[in-house]
Formats: C-alpha cells, sequence, structure tokens
C-alpha cells in the first residue's frame, strides 16, 4: 500500500478544473436552493459522494447536502423551494429531511457528530455547528469535501482532493478513532477498494485489522449493503483479498478465508481461495455488457454470488486417501447449505438465497458429461433441474475451469460447447425449458376417475419421469403408459 511515483500535482490540477465545470452544471433548482439557505442565514453545501463525484468527472443521482439550518427551519426553506410541498421527514431523528422539485431530489441533513457506543449498533447523533466539524466525522477524506452554495466554494480541510488524485483511502481524524465511531467504516472501505481502485492507506489499514471484530456490533443488513456493493464493483477481486488480509472476512464472510487451505507438498490439490477468486473473475468476463439485455448482464449479483461461494463445501469435506489424493466428496451439497445458511446470516432475500445456493448445489453436475456423453435424458434433467438458472450455471460452470493444462482446457470447453448445443437442439424439437407430461392434472384425474389428491400428484410425477426419460410420448402412449402404472400400482 505504498504510494506509487506518479504525476499527482498535474491530475490534481485536472481534478479541480473539471470539478469546477461539473459544480457549475448542478441544476439551476440547486443554485436557487443555495440562494433561499443563504437569504435565511443559513449554511448550505453539497457533501460526500456527489462532490466526490463530480471530481472525478462523474454526475450522481444523489445530491446530498449538509447545513447549519436546524431541521424545523431547514423544513420550511424546503416547503418554498419545492412550491408543491413535497418533502419527507422519515430521516429527521437523525436531522435528514429531503424534498423534490421539477425532478431534482435533495437530502438535506443538519451538521451533526455521531459516534457509537461500545456495545451498540445504533449511532448517538448530536447537531454540530461548523462544516469542517461536520466533514471530519465523514468516513474518508475522499468524502470529506464540500461545495458552499451558492459560492460552489470548495472546502477541503483533509486534502481529499490530493488522496482522490492519487486514489488513496485515509480518514480525516485517526483512523482508530474513525473505525470506533462507526465500525461499518471499515467495510467502506473494502468496498472502495472494489467500487473505485483505491489503495488503503498504509495506517487506516493497519486501523481495519487490528479493530476488524469491531464489525460484529453492526447490523447484518447494513454489512450486507457494503457487500452487496462489493460484489457489484468493478474489481470484487480486489475488495475481497482486502477484506481477507485485514481480517474483516473473518467475521462478515467466515467461508472465504476457511478456503485458504493447506497445499500438500505434492499439490494434489489446487489452492481453492486463488481458485475461487479466479472462478469469480472468469464469470464476471462471461456477464453480458451492462444494457445489453443478454442473460446475466453485468453486473449480475446472483451470478458473482456463486461464483465467490461454489467451492465453500470443500474444507469440511476434504479427506486424504491412500496415495496421497485429496478428495472433497460431496462437497457441492455441503456447499449449498453452508451458503444458504451465511446468506440468511447476512440477512439476503429468499429469492436470491435459493438460487444461489441452486447454483452451488449443481456446479459440478457437468463434470461427467466429458468422460461419458449424457443420453437426451439426462440432458433434459440438467436443464430442468437448472430451470431460470440454466443461463448462470452455463456461465459458473465454465468459469469454474481454472487449469493450466492448456488440453484440459480445451477438451472441457468443447465438451461444454457441445452439450449446449444439445440443448438448443433439444429445446427446438421440444420446449426443454418448459417440459411438462404430456397429460395435464386434469386430464390424469379424468382419465383414472380421481378427486384431486396425492395420487393424481404421483400420477403427474410418473409422467414427467417418462417424458424425461423418452422425450415427448403423444397423449395416446401417455394414456396408455398411465393406465398401466395404475394397474401395476392398484394390485400391489
Amino acid at each position: 500500500m505504498t504510494e506509487p511515483a506518479d504525476d499527482t500535482a498535474e491530475r490534481l490540477a485536472t481534478a479541480r478544473t473539471r470539478a469546477a465545470s461539473m459544480f457549475r452544471a448542478l441544476p439551476e433548482e440547486v443554485h436557487e436552493l443555495g440562494r433561499l439557505f443563504e437569504a435565511a442565514g443559513h449554511e448550505l453545501a453539497l457533501v460526500g459522494g456527489p462532490v466526490r463525484d463530480a471530481v472525478l468527472g462523474r454526475s450522481s443521482a444523489d445530491l446530498d447536502f449538509t447545513t447549519s439550518a436546524r431541521p424545523e427551519e431547514t423544513e420550511e426553506i424546503l416547503r418554498s423551494w419545492t412550491r408543491d410541498g413535497a418533502i419527507w421527514d422519515m430521516g429527521r431523528d437523525f436531522g435528514t429531511l429531503g424534498g423534490m422539485r421539477d425532478g431534482v431530489k435533495v437530502e438535506i441533513t443538519t451538521y451533526r457528530t455521531e459516534s457509537y457506543d461500545p456495545a451498540s449498533r445504533k449511532p448517538q447523533v448530536e447537531y454540530g455547528d461548523t462544516l469542517a466539524g461536520d466533514l471530519s466525522r465523514r468516513d474518508f477524506t475522499v468524502n470529506a469535501m464540500a461545495v458552499r452554495l451558492p459560492s460552489l466554494e470548495l472546502v477541503d480541510p483533509f486534502d481529499g482532493l490530493a488522496d482522490l488524485a492519487r486514489t488513496l483511502l485515509r480518514t480525516p481524524v485517526a483512523p482508530a478513532q474513525s473505525f470506533s465511531d462507526d465500525p461499518l467504516r471499515m467495510m467502506r472501505a473494502v468496498r472502495f477498494v472494489s467500487q473505485l481502485g483505491f489503495r488503503i492507506e498504509d495506517a487506516t489499514a493497519d486501523a481495519v485489522e487490528e479493530l476488524a471484530e469491531r464489525i460484529t456490533i453492526v447490523s447484518a443488513e447494513r454489512v450486507r449493503e457494503e457487500l452487496v456493493k462489493l460484489m457489484l464493483g468493478a474489481d470484487p477481486r480486489g475488495g475481497l483479498e482486502m477484506m481477507t488480509e485485514l481480517g474483516l472476512a473473518a467475521h462478515v464472510l467466515p467461508e472465504l478465508p476457511a478456503l485458504q487451505l493447506e497445499i500438500d507438498e505434492h499439490h494434489h490439490h489446487k489452492d481453492v481461495y486463488q481458485h475461487t477468486l479466479t472462478v469469480l473473475d472468469q464469470a464476471i468476463d462471461l456477464e453480458s455488457p451492462a444494457g445489453s439485455g443478454g442473460p446475466c448482464e453485468r453486473p449480475d449479483l446472483v451470478l458473482r454470488l456463486a461464483a465467490l461461494m461454489h467451492d465453500v463445501g470443500k474444507p469440511a469435506t476434504r479427506r486424504f486417501e491412500e496415495g496421497g489424493v485429496v478428495t472433497f466428496r460431496f462437497h457441492e451439497t455441503v456447499g449449498a447449505k453452508m451458503t444458504a445458511k451465511r446468506m440468511k446470516a447476512l440477512t439476503f432475500d429468499k429469492d436470491t438465497t435459493k438460487k444461489v445456493a441452486r447454483l452451488v448445489e449443481l456446479h459440478l453436475r457437468f463434470h461427467g458429461y466429458v468422460d461419458s456423453p449424457w443420453t437426451d435424458s439426462a440432458v433434459r434433467r440438467y436443464v430442468t433441474d437448472a430451470g431460470d438458472l440454466l443461463q448462470h450455471l452455463h456461465r459458473l460452470t465454465r468459469a469454474d475451469v481454472t487449469t493450466r493444462n492448456r488440453r484440459k482446457a480445451r477438451t472441457l470447453a468443447r465438451a461444454y460447447d457441445e452439450l449446449e448445443a444439445r440443448i438448443d437442439h433439444l429445446a427446438e424439437q421440444e420446449e426443454i425449458g418448459r417440459i411438462r407430461p404430456d397429460l395435464d392434472g386434469n386430464r390424469i384425474m379424468q382419465i383414472l376417475d380421481l378427486p384431486p389428491g396425492r395420487e393424481v400428484g404421483e400420477a403427474y410425477k410418473h409422467l414427467l419421469e417418462l417424458r424425461m426419460e423418452h422425450g415427448p410420448l403423444g397423449e395416446e402412449r401417455a394414456e396408455q403408459e398411465l393406465l398401466a402404472w395404475w394397474a401395476a400400482r392398484t394390485e400391489r
């Protein structure tokens, strides 16, 4: 994390020029809001992420402001600014109110200081009196810049602009104090490594390592939000490696550092940790371009999480067999359960959890195809078991090839090309993605003269198995098979 020699001064000047242009281009409604606060005798400043993004030359949909006005004073000004009284105050307890005018949405927070009680998950908030004091409580110097309105004066008491030019992450105050006040800032640090390609200053990194356990007092929901942002960033591998190196992963995602298995002296198994990160990189490379409307469009959270978690069952299933062979039998089944448990603990929604765990469970299904190509029945089952996740499974399976043996890699790629071609061929013939028995439940009840119930479900399942095994039967043959099954059943 040593700062490289670079043309920082030149980039700093460029950043200043670019930022000034971006600030002047703010919507007229924002400039008017600044004039209203000034006329009322209060300070108003654009702050945090929007300022950072402007310096980086990026537009920001979020417009966050800080002010010397107390909430009741802010509310009065906002009501006159919006003209129709379109404001919200769901953050009033934290000094935050919001409003909208002509599509321009703003959130304004009274200068404040906040900290965490050692045993509390919630910050204690007190109002502050100065902009510099408010900026000092921000997470990092690159977010501790502000632009006064309406003057457009850049306020940068902690040299955040220079840190942006150096892509350096540093806290405005002593890092130990900053992370003690709000431990979630440690997760934000590794998230910015992924999102913005920043480096973490040595003293800041040391403080994260020292205080990593303190992340456990933060609610799982807030930690999950940061992890998701990290996973959807441009370089999730970099963020995850930093999480692991600094000890955060041990408390947030312990399955990740657990993959750092000792490699036996004969190298009978690969480095599972590095393999996993490589699979993640390769899965990202297989995403469809953002905005393309293609399958697994970038960034695809389900695919990325599945790549990250696909081998988490290996540490628990590693066995040393005779002859020095190392096995990980059923690690996909164990891993799917571990994945679901971890995602539940991090309060992921049920649908995302179910999808990721299912992909982990299925990620090895293809491996038997290379040595013994499947029957059409096996191909149908593969597609049916994957369901709506088929395109994700295609990409995860391809990404899971990290061998340095080029011949083996080519063989696996050709085999999967063949499997996909067979899936497409069967799909054309049979609409394989919507496989159903040749007879529906109503027809089954009519033929067997049965009311709705368990026996109808068993008959349906039997016909589905036949459909998988033999392809479309046609209604006449399906009826014959159904009657034969029913006769054999009733004779027992």
